[in-house]
């Protein structure tokens, strides 16, 4: 019985975190689509804002979960909208690595104290 419940208790706890990671991403989504982005197109500029150098795509997927394909049809609408840019590696010709435009490190900077005042708002006790 005591194992039932500390596992009932830890299937809760789950649960409450899967909940809170689904308001806290809708909170983001509906403050962000305001500047035109969504969470992920954020988390990308984000990542990419926070180096002084291109990253390789797979860096980018290691960082904001998504799945090599999700990641690159994101990337392809962020370079439509002038806010990356892709180049060829220079260490591995096969390789492309994604930096940020003139235009994507503005936006982040315009939307960075958005994001932050969500996550504050939703993460702080």
């Amino acid at each position: 019985m005591a194992a039932n419940k500390a596992e009932q208790e830890l299937v809760d706890q789950w649960r409450d975190m899967l909940a809170l990671h689904a308001r806290t991403q809708c909170e983001l989504d509906r403050a962000l689509n305001q500047h035109g982005l969504c969470g992920s197109d954020f988390e990308v500029l984000d990542v990419l804002a926070s180096g002084t150098c291109a990253r390789r795509v797979q860096e980018i997927a290691e960082q904001v979960h998504l799945s090599q394909s999700a990641l690159s049809r994101l990337i392809a609408r962020l370079e439509k909208d002038g806010l990356v840019e892709r180049r060829m590696c220079p260490e591995d010709r096969r390789g492309v690595k994604v930096a940020l435009t003139a235009k994507g490190r503005r936006l982040h900077g315009e939307v960075l104290p958005v994001q932050r005042a969500v996550l504050t708002r939703m993460l702080s006790g």
